[in-house]
């Protein structure tokens, strides 16, 4: 193994305290930071979906000033243009008096990118961020350039049922490592946001890690050990949401149109890497991939008509299938 324990030590030291940091302001979604950070660690991108209001834009920003990424946002209107996201060629005047074009970077060109209410914006807009997302790379009047390192595109969306918005294409969805719910706050949440943002106190936020220390911690987690039980227990999961497999649930072959992909087993085993590493281990348990089941699977998931009409959601059946196939390697 390239690291030793005690640098193992270390990093999750360091995560815990980016956590902590980012508790200082933003109040609960504990288990919505948790993820994002898996997210990073796995040098993947994040969707978070939940109600207008909940902090999800504040989440992000605090994630990257606490981690000193570059942060850009990007707010999608119906009228954005995908060169408003990826920039363009512009002409400039030389000192000697000729013209010449000049590449004018777009927002993208950052660490990390919060494409907001990405599903406001057209299909044609939303489509901008695939090249970026899966090569990471741009694409310009047929020049490629690179982007920064490291990058991540954390999108926040509004349901799907409210008005003016476009579904993401299946094939967009795919690119997200994982889909994040935000859910509403408490009570005591709630009265602990008021103080935290109507008062005159202003919060300070200190910056725990950068892009090197970062980079490490990503190689830390690409070198976790998965047992060949796990990968197993992981693609036992994946190929349990197929309707048209052999050992289907009844539940799966009646309310599901189809299921995951190779992605969404490539999105479980790297999102319980990084949960190790930010536990401190060196090797996948059968905790990580339960725990990260639902986010990696739950936008893979695909529904019909009878699934949506019977009230079942994506996360009620992956609950089910872990702790079936769970049941069955036991």
């Amino acid at each position: 193994m390239a690291f030793s324990e005690q640098q193992y030590n270390e990093i999750s030291e360091e995560l815990q305290l980016v956590k902590k940091e980012i508790s200082k302001f933003i109040v609960g979604q504990e288990e919505a930071v948790e993820y994002i950070l898996y997210s990073i660690l796995a040098d993947g991108h994040a969707l978070l979906e939940g109600l207008p209001g909940l902090g999800k834009t504040m989440l992000i920003r605090t994630v990257s000033e606490v981690l000193d990424l570059s942060f850009s946002r990007i707010q999608f209107t119906p009228d954005l243009m995908p060169t408003d996201i990826t920039g363009t060629n512009i002409i400039e005047r030389t000192e000697n008096g000729k013209q010449q074009f000049v590449f004018q970077q777009g927002p993208i060109f950052s660490q990390m990118v919060l494409a907001d209410e990405i599903n406001r914006a057209t299909p044609k807009t939303q489509s901008a961020l695939l090249e970026a997302m899966g090569e990471k790379t741009v694409t310009i009047l047929g020049d490629t350039k690179k982007m920064a390192r490291p990058f991540f595109v954390l999108a926040t969306q509004n349901p799907i049922e409210m008005e003016g918005t476009y579904p993401l294409p299946e094939a967009q969805m795919d690119r997200f490592l994982c889909k994040i719910l935000v859910p509403y706050p408490s009570k005591t949440e709630l009265i602990e946001i008021m103080k935290r943002t109507t008062g005159a106190e202003e919060i300070a936020l200190e910056k725990i890690m950068n892009s090197d220390r970062l980079i490490l911690a990503q190689q830390m987690v690409k070198e976790v050990l998965v047992a060949d039980e796990m990968m197993e227990y992981a693609v036992s999961i994946v190929v349990a949401t197929h309707p048209g497999g052999e050992d289907a649930l009844p539940e799966v072959k009646d309310f599901v149109m189809y299921g995951s992909g190779p992605r969404g087993l490539q999105s479980i085993i790297k999102l319980a890497k990084a949960r190790a590493v930010m536990n401190g281990r060196f090797h996948v348990s059968i905790a990580d991939i339960k725990s990260v089941a639902k986010p990696a699977l739950r936008h893979r998931m695909m529904l019909n008509y009878e699934g949506e009409a019977s009230g079942k959601t994506a996360d009620d059946l992956i609950e089910e299938l872990v702790s079936i196939q769970q049941g069955a390697r036991l």
